[in-house]
């Protein structure tokens, strides 16, 4: 089963913040925690796995939202999103210097809260380099830049690395792909068009606006369908036109 988005809530408003919680728990997503200051969320990004941090600029600390969001750049490759009252000029230039997956202005309602941690998590790319985690984490995938032949694809805790030529399809599912495997199937959050790009343009096609396929492995094909692995995936007739141009050169 799919391990739910783990996010920690960092807003010194407890009411707010128990709200925040409320909505995110009602939606499906985990909650690791839910602090006030940035030393408390400093002490749960050490200890615990997080996939997304929800930050107040404002904190009832010394240290604020902005200098917690420098301290998950520099250590940890992990997306989060400033949620704040102040949307004026100088805090919103203050808050870029740290790069933030996104910005919400409160108050805000349980969509606005929704769509702002969908979008963060899919616009999020890992880092190509390892970050400096002073907690000696070492989980980071490599980059696909560095290994052209495969893609990595996380299930649970773990990266897998996949090689191009064992992904048979790709399915879309409302906000996830179903990237399938002769023996496997695993869960990514992506639209269907930006994985495509991942992947090798020679091997790799849009068969219909729910599918990618991989040509290596069409056992069959009629005028509505091809047949992979014994599944049925439907297709375009622009795919098979070109499937059908391929057979015949």
């Amino acid at each position: 089963m799919e391990q739910p988005i783990r996010i920690l809530i960092v807003e010194d408003n407890v009411i707010i913040a128990d709200d925040m919680q409320s909505m995110l728990e009602e939606i499906g997503y985990e909650i690791v925690d839910n602090v006030i200051v940035y030393e408390q969320a400093e002490e749960v990004l050490k200890t615990k796995e997080v996939d997304l941090v929800l930050i107040d600029i404002i904190l009832a600390s010394d240290k604020t939202g902005i200098d917690l969001g420098k301290h998950i750049r520099e250590n940890y490759n992990i997306p989060f999103i400033f949620v704040t009252s102040n949307s004026d000029r100088a805090t919103v230039e203050n808050a870029k210097t740290v790069k933030p997956n996104g910005y919400l202005v409160k108050p805000f309602e349980q969509q606005d809260l929704y769509t702002s941690i969908e979008i963060a998590l899919s616009n999020f790319i890992y880092s190509d380099e390892k970050p400096s985690a002073s907690n000696g984490s070492s989980d980071v995938p490599m980059s696909n830049s560095v290994l052209k032949d495969s893609i990595f694809v996380k299930k649970q805790h773990l990266y897998y690395r996949i090689q191009f030529e064992e992904i048979q399809f790709i399915k879309a599912d409302n906000v996830y792909l179903e990237v399938n495997t002769v023996d496997k199937k695993f869960l990514v959050r992506s639209p269907l068009k930006d994985y495509l790009e991942k992947l090798p343009k020679n091997k790799f096609y849009r068969a219909h606006k729910s599918y990618i396929v991989n040509v290596d492995h069409i056992d069959a094909i009629n005028s509505k369908d091809i047949m992979i692995n014994n599944n049925l995936i439907p297709i375009s007739k622009e795919f098979k036109e070109f499937i059908i141009s391929a057979m015949n050169s």
